[in-house]
């Protein structure tokens, strides 16, 4: 992982997680059980496949996460 590829956005809001913004809303009980939806690394729009068992979360240039 390079310094470029260090974590630094909001996986719900897809805002930078540091400098100023407050993401208390983007990080209660209810989100905790919500899929990401922006890439940490770069804030693109992650695409999200939902099933009962978990899900998947694709980014164009740093591939698949997962959970459940």
């Amino acid at each position: 992982m390079t310094a470029s590829d260090q974590p630094g956005y909001c996986v719900h809001c897809g805002q930078p997680s540091a400098g100023g913004r407050d993401h208390e809303a983007c990080h209660n009980p209810r989100t905790e059980l919500e899929p990401p939806r922006f890439c940490v690394f770069c804030a693109r729009r992650l695409v999200v496949q939902v099933t009962p068992v978990g899900w998947t979360a694709r980014c164009s240039r740093h591939g698949e996460t997962a959970g459940g």
